[in-house]
Order: structure tokens, then C-alpha cells, then sequence
């Protein structure tokens, strides 16, 4: 039987500096240890270290960031928040690869962490961390409430979104009848996945422009001043739509 797989590997805790973490710390201690180019989490005291990312990871991390980082900011929904920034529930401290905060939560912002869960974690899944991203931080984000979870795996071109319900329990949610997928925390916002998979990823702006419809043209048009609206109108007549 063939083996899709590896399995994780332990990876010895060095920080940056060389400096070898001990076997249990505090989440202040590991936070005093750790530094930006560190890649390494906090899991109930112990340090787990990642390995760096694929180009395919980084391509779709990316381009998540920017689509819904954009969204968020063109409408005032909140704040979003790539990598490397730590997410200190009860017993971890995660570093997902998109965090999305609402208005009403940015309270729980720290210097270096958010204290307590964010409104909407991305996962995109890797090799090195499938085990963590579909079991480990699957039933820790649940226990912790974050409302929802996107569990984004580029090996088997698949993505799950998940909400949490009432009993802190995540259910996963059916894409509708044209391929997309409704969010729950991002008023108005939806995603199809298949764009994740194009070997070339679809350009930013178009699918802003698809996703956020009059309203996100109006607002470009407002912010983007006359040259902007002459290049969108030439788009528009290339285009077959004016």
C-alpha cells in the first residue's frame, strides 16, 4: 500500500540563537525564547517546532491573506492577521496562517499574541503538519471557540470549512449549488475553492471584484480616484461589459 504521508517528525527546540528550549516552559517563557524567526508553537508547555513552508503553501496562504485581508478592510469587518503571530488559547499557542478578527474583538490583540480565540482561523495543510492541522488543532481550536475553522489541504486539492455549534462541537459545511462556500464570521463573504487549485492563481482584484460585487466596485472607484476608473472602465469594455 502505497503511503501518501510522512509522518511528523520530532524536531529538536532550537530558537534562532541556538539556544535549546528545555523540556517544559511557561507560554511567558516561551514567548521571552521564541522570536519572529523561530518557527515553533506552544502546546500545554512544551515547545513544538514547524518546518518551513512549500512554495504551494505560501502561494495560497497568500493569496488568502490578500483576498480576505482585503474584503475585511474594504468593508471595516475587523482585522486580519498572517503569520508568524501567535494564538494563546487554554493549552496552546498556535500560529495559523490566517487569523481574522472582528471589530468587537480586537480588544484581545497583546504586542505579540491574541489572547483567546479569533473569530476565523485558515489552516492550509502541509506534509510536515496534517496530523496537527486536521486532528491536533482541529479539537483545540474547537475546545477553544474559535467560531470557524478553514482547513485548506493542497495534497489532495480538498477544503473543509468548518462552524462551531452551540455544544463546541465543529460541523463541517456543504458547499452550495455553484461551488462555494458562505461564511459565517465575514458578513457577506464567500470563497470558492476551486481557485486554490489553478496552477495559476486567479487575480486578486477580479475575485474581490466577483466576490464583493457593486458594492466593492463603488468602493473602488470611490478610493482609487480618476485613473483608476479609466483603467476599470477599459476592463470593462475588454471584457464585453460596457
Amino acid at each position: 500500500m502505497t503511503q501518501l504521508y510522512e509522518p511528523e517528525t520530532k524536531l529538536l527546540a532550537v530558537n534562532s540563537d541556538g539556544v535549546i528550549a528545555p523540556p517544559y516552559m511557561s507560554y511567558e517563557q516561551f514567548l521571552d525564547w521564541a522570536d519572529e524567526d523561530t518557527l515553533a508553537e506552544w502546546v500545554d508547555g512544551v515547545v513544538e517546532m514547524t518546518s518551513p513552508a512549500s512554495l504551494i503553501h505560501q502561494g495560497i496562504s497568500y493569496f488568502l491573506g490578500r483576498v480576505v485581508g482585503d474584503y475585511v478592510e474594504t468593508f471595516d469587518l475587523g482585522k486580519v492577521i498572517p503569520p508568524p503571530f501567535q494564538m494563546k488559547l487554554a493549552t496552546s499557542g498556535r500560529e495559523p496562517d490566517l487569523i481574522f478578527l472582528t471589530n468587537d474583538h480586537l480588544h484581545q490583540l497583546e504586542d505579540v499574541y491574541l489572547s483567546g480565540p479569533a473569530d476565523l482561523v485558515v489552516e492550509v495543510v502541509s506534509r510536515e503538519s496534517r496530523k496537527r492541522d486536521l486532528e491536533t488543532k482541529f479539537k483545540e481550536y474547537a475546545e477553544g471557540g474559535v467560531p470557524e475553522y478553514w482547513l485548506i489541504n493542497p495534497l489532495n486539492k480538498k477544503a473543509k470549512f468548518y462552524q462551531l455549534d452551540d455544544a463546541k462541537t465543529y460541523q463541517e459545511q456543504a458547499l452550495d449549488s455553484e461551488g462555494k462556500y458562505h461564511s459565517v464570521v465575514l458578513a457577506d463573504f464567500w470563497l470558492r475553492p476551486a481557485w486554490l487549485w489553478q496552477k495559476e492563481l486567479p487575480n486578486v482584484q477580479k475575485v474581490l471584484q466577483e466576490i464583493g460585487g457593486p458594492r466593492y466596485l463603488e468602493y473602488q472607484l470611490r478610493t482609487g480616484g480618476p485613473e483608476y476608473a479609466r483603467q476599470l472602465i477599459e476592463q470593462l469594455q475588454k471584457g464585453g461589459y460596457l
